[in-house]
């Protein structure tokens, strides 16, 4: 029995689902988090201390962090398709798996918190603009990998596109201005129109 905690909603739990719906995997979601709670009850803080979803369990197996939870999935169930067998090209989807979790993510955080969950009238303008410059160096970054290329990583769609295809659909959907790339946008419209994109893509982002 697999089983996925987490609302669809979060960033982090389309990661997982999109990995799981790629791989055509059977598995119950469970909503937790945001307004579903769940988190903080003692039986939840028993699966993940954190109080942070997705968790997965697996027949008594449990792993939280959406990354760890990526790499699982591909690794056992999507080697040679999403988790490749070559080992310098697997170590290139590591590579941007990371980066998304300690570059691309942390830059739009708190752009996206200002204008999605804080009141108008409320804002730091000055705290989204930082952010925003900081996730446009990212952006630019990932416009420059993107020239020529159709996949993160190689010829063929990987873990890496879904880590990354997450966060630009959270980027690219933020009401705040944005310099054009096209590079990056012809990528996530490619990545974006995979069936299993449609479970997680077309969720509001809140």
């Amino acid at each position: 029995m697999r089983r996925l905690w987490g609302r669809l909603s979060s960033v982090n739990v389309q990661k997982a689902v999109w990995a799981l719906e790629e791989l055509s995997l059977a598995y119950e979601r469970v909503e937790a988090g945001g307004a579903f709670g769940r988190v903080r009850e003692p039986a939840y803080l028993a699966l993940n201390p954190n109080g942070l979803v997705p968790v997965l369990e697996e027949d008594g197996y449990v792993l939280w962090e959406s990354n760890a939870i990526l790499r699982y999935v591909a690794s056992g169930h999507g080697r040679g398709t999403l988790w490749p067998e070559d080992l310098r090209v697997r170590g290139h989807v590591d590579q941007w798996l990371d980066w998304q979790a300690t570059t691309f993510t942390p830059a739009m955080r708190d752009a996206f918190w200002q204008t999605v969950r804080v009141p108008a009238g409320e804002r730091d303008a000055g705290l989204i603009a930082r952010s925003v410059a900081a996730t446009e160096e990212a952006a630019s970054i990932l416009d420059a990998h993107f020239a020529g290329r159709s996949f993160a990583v190689g010829d063929a769609f990987t873990a890496a596109d879904i880590a990354l295809g997450c966060a630009a659909h959270r980027w690219l959907h933020l009401a705040v201005d944005r310099q054009p790339r096209p590079h990056l946008l012809a990528w996530y419209a490619r990545v974006a129109a995979r069936p299993a994109a449609a479970t997680v893509l077309t969720t509001p982002i809140t």
